[in-house]
Parts: C-alpha cells; structure tokens; sequence
C-alpha cells in the first residue's frame, strides 16, 4: 500500500514556508531522540518532489518517502544542527551539520548545505543536498582519515 502524505490527507496545517518554520521542521526532525521521523515535515513536500544528494536522484514523493524509512531503519541515531537558513523568494539556502550515528560504526560528523525550491502551492518541489559524504565519514576512522585527507591534499589539493 503506498502511503502519500499531503497536507489534504494528514489534516495538517500547512504554514507558509520562512526561515523560522525551516528551522522548526528540520530540529523537530532530527533532534528527537534516536531515530529520526519526517511525518510532520512531508505534507511540505509536493506530490512531485525532485531529490537529489551525493548518492541517489528521486523523483516523486513516494520514493522519497521510502528512502526517508531507508535512512531510518540503518540510522541507530541522527542529529542535525542548523547553523545558517537564508530564504529569497522561493529559495531557501541552508548550511547544516549531521552526526550520525550508523550500527557497528562510530558517529561521524557530515557537514554540508540543501538548496530547496519552493513551487507556488508553497510546497518544496526539490531539494538539493551538498555534502562530502566519504571525506567526513572517512575523517572518523582511525588512521584511514589521515590517509584519506593526504591522497586527497597530494591528488586535488
């Protein structure tokens, strides 16, 4: 049975999208404790949603739905910190820092940046998630992160 969550379905109130309101949404999803939870934050998202981060392109908010259980069920815990949001018109800039907490592995920082687009029904229609996902996992491993940052200084540095 495929779940849709708009704000029609679920009851929720949709606010309008502000600075303010990115802050709320985006703390209340990753700040609980444990696993994280993005029922309150999808009815945001149009039908449509265009996802794309360092791994995997989504169309469709189905399948974005479905990788949001994905990063749940690996996840032991996920905390974000919001550390800048800028909003013009109907794009938003924010600069963020994730710790993650995967099974077996220790907890490693992510630091990195999402652009959303904000279609006119005021839902996000894509977002873009910029991060250096093997640099600052790879910086928690004991002597492998040295390494890695050396190669990297001597191949593109």
């Amino acid at each position: 049975m495929e779940e849709n969550y708009t704000a029609e379905q679920s009851g929720a109130e949709i606010k309008p999208i502000t600075v303010e309101l990115i802050k709320e949404l985006w703390s209340k999803t990753y700040n609980t404790e444990g696993k994280p939870d993005w029922s309150h934050i999808l009815p945001y998202y149009a039908e449509d949603i265009y996802f794309r981060d360092s791994i995997q392109e989504i169309h469709g908010i189905v399948p974005f739905t479905e990788m949001t259980k994905r990063l749940t069920a690996r996840s032991k815990d996920l905390n974000m910190k919001i550390v800048h949001v800028i909003m013009q018109d109907k794009l938003v800039l924010m600069e963020w820092e994730m710790t993650l907490s995967f099974k077996k592995y220790p907890s490693s920082v992510m630091y990195g940046s999402s652009r959303l687009t904000i279609d006119e029904s005021g839902k996000i229609a894509a977002q873009r998630d910029y991060y250096d996902l093997w640099g600052d996992i790879f910086d928690n491993i004991p002597r492998f992160g040295k390494m890695y940052r050396k190669f990297m200084k001597k191949k593109f540095g």
